[in-house]
């Protein structure tokens, strides 16, 4: 029986549980790391407007659903059957007649497309550069390729080389990851993700100590209770390297370009 599954699903839609292999919408304990994956959706979906996508690695398709509602066209691939039926059935067609979804390894799905979104998935890969090069064909020398992939510096205990999550191959450093998308690619923009407002403020409060004041005043499951499902993707900001240290960013998000 999972821990966690997801709550009120649209009839005639199977539930899919929180494995931790990716993050689900309507988890209220996951809702901090579905609004974190979310808020570079949306700002990915602002520059793929009029475009043809795809959404590699889409896992339970709301990032797809999110791209369509700009994009000209989106396919959201994921090999995973749970997942594929789900997304087909909560997100597709008559939802939304631009969307589909194709169950096949991102390896392998072959399609001409204007922008391909890959978000959170290079650091469980063994061929990161060997699938980038597969994008790159895909879009051509005019189309745009965005990767995301968590900060190593900030996912993993101070002073540790990884996490300890099971599904992660490489975890990457900023410089590491610019790298590896500047072998594939000639230009490639950097940005990374904060937190801000709640999670800034938040963030303050555990540098003056408020770990150690919660569990002694007995508040600690009625506040996050509370705080983990008022989170928003607005409790977010997207910075360039000119602008922040990206040594400090929750997520990398790499814009590629041939």
């Amino acid at each position: 029986m999972p821990l966690y599954e997801q709550r009120e699903q649209p009839e005639g839609v199977p539930a899919l549980a929180l494995t931790g292999e990716r993050t689900l919408p309507d988890v209220p304990e996951e809702n901090y790391w579905y609004r974190r994956h979310l808020v570079v959706y949306e700002g990915i979906a602002k520059q793929v407007a009029g475009k043809r996508a795809i959404d590699m690695a889409c896992g339970e398709g709301y990032g797809s659903d999110v791209l369509a509602a700009s994009a000209q066209s989106v396919v959201g691939v994921d090999a995973n059957p749970e997942a594929h039926e789900h997304a087909r059935l909560k997100y597709g067609p008559p939802i939304r007649p631009n969307l589909r979804f194709a169950r096949e390894l991102v390896e392998t799905f072959s399609e001409p497309a204007d922008a391909v979104v890959f978000l959170q998935t290079i650091e469980h890969l063994q061929n990161p550069g060997e699938v980038l090069a597969h994008f790159r064909s895909l879009v051509g020398e005019q189309g745009v390729v965005f990767v995301s992939t968590p900060n190593v510096l900030t996912l993993a205990p101070k002073g540790a080389k990884r996490s300890d999550n099971p599904w992660h191959v490489h975890e990457y450093e900023a410089d590491e990851f610019e790298l590896l998308c500047r072998g594939t690619f000639s230009r490639v923009e950097l940005y990374g993700l904060f937190h801000a407002r709640k999670l800034g403020a938040h963030a303050l409060a555990l540098k003056l100590g408020w770990d150690s004041i919660h569990p002694r005043l007995r508040l600690t499951k009625a506040f996050y209770s509370w705080f983990t499902p008022a989170i928003a993707a607005s409790d977010f900001a997207l910075r360039s390297a000119e602008r922040a240290d990206l040594d400090a960013a929750l997520d990398f998000i790499a814009v590629c370009r041939p």
